[in-house]
Parts: structure tokens; C-alpha cells; sequence
């Protein structure tokens, strides 16, 4: 077999070998066509993909948004103080009734130990409550009063119970004094 190469100067062999490589061109631009116009729509279906999640996101951000005005209604503003107590009574967390409980600024008394503010007259019942909230892992309460350095602050009645999560103390304390002059 012999593999003749077309004359190109022979104008009609010219003709026919522009018309093959044409024809292979346009062919070859057909399947691009094809190929184009699927890419094209699966780009356009995953930009609405991404559209529809996109609205999924902020709705969930929505939601999220309104949980934490919530949290903050319920927790931050409560009309009694709220605090998370780790194992040794340090303070984690507590809100602005329970700063205002205790006398100082929030951010402040983070890390604080809270049998601190506890008076001198009320350590034996708070230590006694602490430990039973540790051990029985049950509800209790107890009513002492907060102070520091000799000077009472007010009558608490306070209600514990430990996470079994991270082994925290959940406390509620409300000022009481009012009660019991």
C-alpha cells in the first residue's frame, strides 16, 4: 500500500482535501457544540443548586439569629442570677442579674471563685449543698448569704444541679432579703 499525498496544486485535489478537513472540522465543533451547550446547563442547574442553598443558609441563619435573642432574653436578662460553676466553684458563666448579685462586672468575675462571695456565717451551708449537688446528682437548694470581706450583700435562696455532660453546676440564685426582713 502506498500512502500518495494528494497534489495540492492540482486545484481540484485542493478543493476536495479543504472540503474533507471542513467536514472533520465541523464535526469535530458539532460534539464542542454538544459539549458547550451541556456544560453550559449543567452550570446554569448548579448555580440554582447553589442559589437554593444559599436561601436554605440564611433562613437557617435567620433562625439561629432569633434562638440567640431568645438566649439572651431568657439567660442574660433573667430577673435571677444564673451562673455555671465548674467542680471547684469557679465561676464560667453567669449572667447580668447574677453580677449584679454578687456586686461586680460580669467579665470580671469570670474565673472568680464563687464560695468567695459567699459570708463567713453561710460557708458551712453552701459547702454542704455544693458537695450534696456533686454527689447526688439531684436537684437541691439551699438559702445563704452572699457577702465579702465582712459585708453582706443579700439573701439568696439557690437551686443547683450538675450537667452530666462536662460536670458543671447549673445555679440559680434570687435575692430573698426582701422576704426575710
Amino acid at each position: 500500500m502506498q500512502n500518495e499525498e494528494p497534489d495540492l496544486t492540482d486545484p481540484r485535489a485542493l478543493r476536495q482535501k479543504a472540503e474533507e478537513q471542513l467536514k472533520a472540522k465541523q464535526k469535530k465543533a458539532v460534539f464542542e457544540d454538544i459539549d458547550a451547550s451541556r456544560l453550559v446547563h449543567e452550570l446554569q442547574v448548579h448555580q440554582i443548586e447553589l442559589e437554593m442553598q444559599n436561601e436554605e443558609l440564611r433562613r437557617a441563619y435567620d433562625t439561629a439569629e432569633t434562638a440567640l435573642k431568645k438566649y439572651t432574653m431568657l439567660y442574660d436578662l433573667a430577673p435571677m442570677g444564673y451562673f455555671t460553676l465548674d467542680g471547684n466553684g469557679s465561676i464560667c458563666e453567669l449572667n447580668f442579674t447574677g453580677a449584679d448579685l454578687l456586686g461586680d462586672k460580669r467579665f470580671k468575675l469570670i474565673n472568680s471563685n464563687f464560695k468567695l462571695f459567699i459570708s463567713e456565717d453561710s460557708r458551712g451551708i453552701f459547702n454542704d449543698f455544693f458537695n450534696k449537688v456533686f454527689t447526688s446528682h439531684a436537684k437541691e437548694s439551699c438559702e445563704v448569704t452572699l457577702g465579702y470581706d465582712s459585708k453582706p450583700l443579700c439573701q439568696v435562696y439557690m437551686e443547683g444541679i450538675v450537667t452530666d455532660d462536662d460536670r458543671q453546676c447549673l445555679l440559680s440564685a434570687i435575692d430573698i432579703s426582701a422576704f426575710k426582713t
